[in-house]
């Protein structure tokens, strides 16, 4: 950095040394003289030594005087603490509680009579009529019952009569019947066991039956499942019991209490999601297969330190906020960030409850924190160790776009050493009059290595003719 008589001026007028004028809003350029920024519509701010350096000396960070910081819109908040619940939304789809579900056979052959219901998703109540069935084979037990009681034979053979009629599954209130009118009887009605919908018919009027055939298999609605997709990070955090709310997707004033029944040992390798079925009360039966809900599944609470999402600045391989210390200075400071709840993020680590944290204009201060690292590592330079290795240099091969006394922008192809894909970018020169043959528009094969202002400096530059072949 050089000199001028008005940085040497304003040096002497206040006291306070300046090292370099720059333009806040391109913090990677700096000049050695005040003037109007050739960037934006506005005027040149000194960076003074001892605000590059800390209040003192001993306290680190980059100072903003309130003036720049009002022109930038900086903008603190601070990271406080708060009771969030462990909760998130899903949509599950109604079915039928299977464990509800019952089945209405026939132990005899025979035929069916009679059809009281005729159609697929009746709703049927408890003890209601389903069917009438025809059953010839239970004739000759019954007429043996009743013509062993007329001939008053002994107890002993009334009774092997009706364990007999027991063990052929006659109901006994038919077996009471053909008693009570002296005739056997042979048509009985089958009932239904339960309330619900009848989700399958298996007959029709008229149609011969067999033992253990299924006439009818009938639906509970007291109680419904909702299935869900969760996605597997969420899925995690369920537990068998958690409660959930569900509203209904096409009415949102209807609601119905529910607990998470079972997280399906399965998940779906394309989309990462389990499914989760829900336990969902339908007392009312408003609920029917296929209807859509919104699940609110309910979490344990506890408090957690929360920044805000827009204060945190992530490179890829770590996450950094700049933080206000009590100086009155900013510094950039490494944290572990753990649930994002979308404006504010968990702090597991780095920070406390009360700092002030920059949540507008962080990646300007962020930016002139390492201009100022890299400045005191001009001002002093530590010596290397002798055995220290040197940097690796790599090699890449582009055209010149633009000359700077401080780098070189090279429009460069792959740069397989560092992986890198072909790209634009700034390269630092070791000192302002290096490589002075090099002009804008030039191909030209190039070293460089890991260090310098912009973070890869120079090492060799050749122009090369445009039809050469690397």
């Amino acid at each position: 950095m050089g000199g001028s008589p008005q940085a040497a001026s304003a040096a002497a007028g206040d006291g306070r040394k300046v090292l370099y004028w720059h333009d806040p809003m391109v913090p990677g350029q700096r000049f050695d003289k005040p003037g109007k920024s050739p960037f934006m519509d506005m005027q040149l701010v000194p960076m003074y030594a001892d605000s590059a350096a800390g209040a003192g000396g001993d306290d680190g960070g980059v100072k903003i005087s309130p003036t720049v910081r009002q022109n930038l819109g900086i903008r603190q908040v601070a990271v406080r603490r708060a009771e969030i619940a462990a909760s998130f939304d899903a949509v599950g789809t109604v079915q039928f509680d299977e464990r509800l579900n019952v089945a209405v056979q026939t132990r005899v052959a025979g035929y069916v009579e009679q059809l009281s219901v005729r159609a697929p998703m009746e709703r049927v109540r408890k003890g209601q009529a389903l069917a009438t069935v025809f059953a010839p084979e239970w004739l000759a037990p019954q007429n043996e019952l009743l013509a062993l009681q007329r001939a008053n034979v002994a107890p002993d053979l009334i009774a092997a009569a009706r364990e007999r009629m027991r063990a052929m599954s006659i109901p006994a209130e038919l077996v009471r019947r053909s008693e009570a009118t002296g005739t056997a009887q042979a048509r009985y009605v089958l009932v239904a066991p339960a309330d619900g919908v009848v989700a399958e018919l298996g007959v029709r009027e008229g149609v011969a039956v067999t033992p253990g055939m299924t006439l009818f298999r009938i639906a509970g609605l007291r109680k419904v499942w909702a299935v869900a997709e969760i996605p597997e990070a969420q899925a995690v955090r369920l537990a068998r019991g958690q409660k959930v709310k569900a509203v209904l997707q096409a009415d949102a004033s209807q609601s119905f209490d529910g607990t998470l029944d079972e997280i399906l040992p399965q998940i779906d390798a394309a989309t990462r999601t389990l499914k989760a079925r829900f336990e969902v009360d339908n007392a009312n039966a408003r609920l029917t297969p296929g209807m859509l809900l919104r699940l609110q599944v309910s979490g344990a609470s506890g408090t957690r330190l929360l920044v805000p999402s827009e204060a945190l600045i992530r490179t890829g391989k770590r996450t950094v906020v700049i933080v206000r210390k009590d100086s009155g200075a900013f510094e950039p400071r490494e944290v572990s960030v753990g649930q994002d709840l979308g404006d504010d993020t968990e702090v597991l680590s780095g920070l406390d409850d009360g700092d002030q944290v920059v949540a507008s204009g962080q990646f300007l201060i962020d930016s002139e924190a390492r201009l100022r690292a890299v400045l005191d590592n001009m001002a002093a330079p530590a010596p290397a160790p002798a055995s220290a290795p040197a940097a690796q240099l790599h090699t890449g091969e582009g055209k010149v776009e633009s000359v700077t006394p401080d780098g070189i922008t090279i429009s460069h192809g792959p740069v397989a050493t560092l992986k890198w894909p072909a790209m634009t970018m700034g390269f630092a020169k070791p000192s302002p009059g290096d490589y002075p043959q090099v002009k804008p528009g030039d191909r030209v094969r190039f070293t460089f290595r890991e260090g310098g202002p912009t973070g890869y400096e120079l090492a060799s530059v050749q122009r090369v003719q445009p039809d050469a072949k690397p």
